[in-house]
């Protein structure tokens, strides 16, 4: 018998990062900067996950999507909104980033989104250009 599949999801903001599991249902957080990823990185490497799924929160999920990615998993970025329709069709709507967090994993492990190849350093340079001169 195979060991179940480990889906993670987070809920990335501006301090903490919510992570929760699937289908343990494990959750905790970290510091959103270098002394929070770097020991998660470690923390996952013993699970390890089949799937990631973050949720797009400005550009605050830039940092941890390259060091996650640096570990080769399987990453796929997700609007709030689409974790938000899932989570409104099957159950509680999230309150706190602990909940969305969870509702993030649930995503990951219902719905499976399919990882795509993450831009380069160019592409998100100009990205950011854009952004500014926008307004």
């Amino acid at each position: 018998m195979s060991a179940p599949q480990c889906c993670v999801g987070m809920e990335v903001a501006n301090a903490p990062l919510a992570i929760a599991l699937r289908p343990t249902g494990e959750r905790w957080a970290v510091t959103n900067e270098e002394t929070g990823i770097g020991p998660l990185v470690v923390q996952l490497q013993a699970l390890p996950p089949t799937l990631m799924v973050l949720d797009a929160t400005g550009g605050d999920h830039r940092a941890v999507v390259a060091a996650l990615a640096a570990a080769v998993w399987p990453i796929v970025v997700v609007n709030l909104r689409q974790v938000g329709d899932v989570a409104k069709a099957t159950g509680p709507l999230a309150t706190t980033d602990v909940l969305e967090a969870r509702a993030v994993a649930h995503v990951a492990a219902a719905v499976r989104p399919v990882p795509r190849p993450l831009p380069d350093a160019q592409t998100e340079e100009r990205r950011a250009l854009l952004a500014w001169r926008r307004p």
